[in-house]
């Protein structure tokens, strides 16, 4: 993937699996960064950063898309302007990304409460289950009143697990039935339409709000576009503002999400075929177990056999001093990413040392 300096000041090369989110910017993104034309986009008139939104609320299928710099923020102003009461509430899956990795924002800035339903192996949660926790009406003086349903597409925390269309356009219905707005978390929503083999704007029509990031399976450096009608886009640009993501000449970022959208789509297909390869291939390496049926996108959950002499500290740790990076998750499992820096000859490389960690044969046989 790339070269770093090493202790002795030679260059080794590095096998970066932890995310998506740790790709370099592209020759070409560079390139678009250094000649991107700009002007002060709190002011509204930064030309490419009304490119990049204008393509992807067209590519989405909405009136009108927001450049924010995170994902996390792009969730927290969808959500914001969906629940503009304090005290109103959200139901969203108990391992969600917003639910768990996004500093309870949506609580302590927003005022908004989280009503957790359990998320399913594949990351749906029963319909069942969402519609009885929303809140009746009659019950204001008591319950905080619910007014978005969120969900997650790709679902990391299930694996990349991929949200049907189907079951998507049922939650958007339950929505519609009792007064709600959809968001989707479209963290990873390329990924998600490319592996179901559904346009992406079919994908997520029955939502509200979508907060696509364009720095994880896409690689631009910086960003995510939140999407949606253009009074929800009114609104969220002001609480953009408010949050501290007016960056005035945002149009070098822009250049670059333009770069990834225009080149790396494309690419997906290819990173959910070296993701197969490397669950396929960890599967059978005696010792640790990768639950293919997860496997549907760009994301392997790596499972340590406890019987297995080893754990995933030692396993991680080995990886690093081979230079290959993946990410600890506990003393049983760690969690590996593809993306389009990663090529299948660093899959075959990143298999190699771990049979060669557990079952100490030599790299040189288990490449023959």
């Amino acid at each position: 993937m790339g070269e770093v300096a090493s202790q002795n000041g030679n260059t080794a090369m590095v096998v970066d699996m932890r995310s998506d989110t740790v790709t370099k910017p592209t020759e070409a993104m560079r390139t678009a960064m250094a000649n991107a034309e700009v002007d002060d986009d709190v002011l509204g008139y930064d030309p490419t950063a009304l490119r990049l939104e204008t393509e992807m609320a067209r590519i989405m299928g909405k009136e009108a898309g927001l450049f924010v710099p995170s994902g996390t923020m792009g969730n927290l102003i969808s959500v914001l302007v969906h629940c503009e009461v304090r005290g109103s509430e959200v139901i969203l899956g108990d391992i969600s990304h917003i639910h768990i990795y996004e500093n309870g924002g949506i609580s302590t800035l927003g005022g908004v409460h989280p009503r957790t339903v359990k998320n399913n192996k594949d990351g749906t949660m029963d319909l069942e289950l969402i519609e009885a926790s929303i809140r009746d009406p009659n019950g204001e003086l008591f319950y905080p009143m619910t007014r978005l349903i969120c969900i997650e597409n790709s679902h990391a925390n299930s694996g990349g697990r991929c949200l049907s269309l189907e079951y998507t356009d049922k939650v958007g219905e339950l929505a519609k039935k009792h007064g709600l707005k959809l968001h989707i978390d479209g963290a990873r929503i390329f990924n998600a339409a490319t592996a179901l083999g559904v346009p992406v704007d079919r994908l997520v029509q029955a939502a509200d709000s979508v907060s696509v990031c364009l720095s994880k399976s896409l690689g631009a450096p910086v960003g995510t576009v939140i999407v949606g009608s253009k009074s929800f886009i009114t609104k969220a640009k002001t609480l953009r503002k408010a949050l501290g993501g007016g960056m005035r000449q945002i149009g070098i970022l822009c250049a670059a999400a333009l770069v990834a959208v225009q080149d790396n789509v494309k690419k997906l297909e290819e990173d959910h075929k070296n993701t197969k390869l490397l669950a396929e291939g960890l599967n059978q390496i005696a010792g640790i177990k990768v639950d293919m049926s997860a496997v549907e996108t760009n994301i392997v959950f790596v499972n340590v056999c406890e019987s297995s002499n080893t754990t995933a500290p030692k396993l991680c740790k080995h990886l690093e001093d081979h230079g290959v990076l993946v990410m600890l998750e506990n003393t049983y499992r760690m969690r590996m990413v593809i993306h389009h820096q990663i090529t299948e000859n660093d899959v075959k490389h990143t298999l190699s040392c771990l049979r060669q960690a557990i079952t100490g044969a030599s790299s040189e046989h288990i490449d023959k």
